[in-house]
């Protein structure tokens, strides 16, 4: 059941994650006309991921299905607006990347470095790190997923 509490805070995160995208979207000399697509798909990528989330879907399913919805999206939008998909999605997966998972690895490490080994400080490591190469690959893997399957000279099936 969707709770108002539940979409206030779903509004909340697709109103914050539109800001980093319109950002980068601006250092990688997007379009003007194409930076409220890059605010609209950033939204929609970290809505769609929080969403996911919620429901209890892991936080690298949930990045992979949400890059994979704003890969298909910077499809539609480039056959529409002639322009390549990358002008609409590069920008728009920017939110998605996994800063915090990665923060918290090299403190991890160190912590390792000053005060010593133990294993509960590595597992930290291994685990940040583990969760922030696979959020990083599941970006890489939904950015590519419409490329692979829509600009293929053989048919998939």
């Amino acid at each position: 059941m969707i709770t108002s509490t539940f979409l206030i805070a779903l509004l909340d995160d697709m109103f914050f994650a539109a800001i980093p995208a319109v950002g980068f979207a601006l250092v990688f000399n997007v379009p003007v006309k194409a930076l409220k697509y890059c605010a609209i798909g950033g939204a929609i990528g970290h809505g769609c991921r929080f969403t996911l989330m919620h429901y209890g879907l892991s936080v690298e399913w949930a990045t992979l299905c949400a890059a994979t919805l704003v890969g298909m999206i910077g499809v539609h939008w480039s056959h529409r607006f002639l322009a390549h998909p990358k002008v609409f999605t590069v920008a728009a997966m920017i939110p998605m990347v996994p800063g915090v998972f990665a923060f918290k690895a090299m403190i991890a490490l160190v912590e390792i470095n000053h005060r010593g080994f133990t294993p509960e400080v590595w597992a930290l490591l291994i685990e940040n790190v583990l969760k922030a190469v696979f959020v990083v690959a599941a970006l890489a893997i939904g950015l590519a997923m419409p490329g692979l399957l829509f600009y293929r000279r053989r048919p998939v099936v």
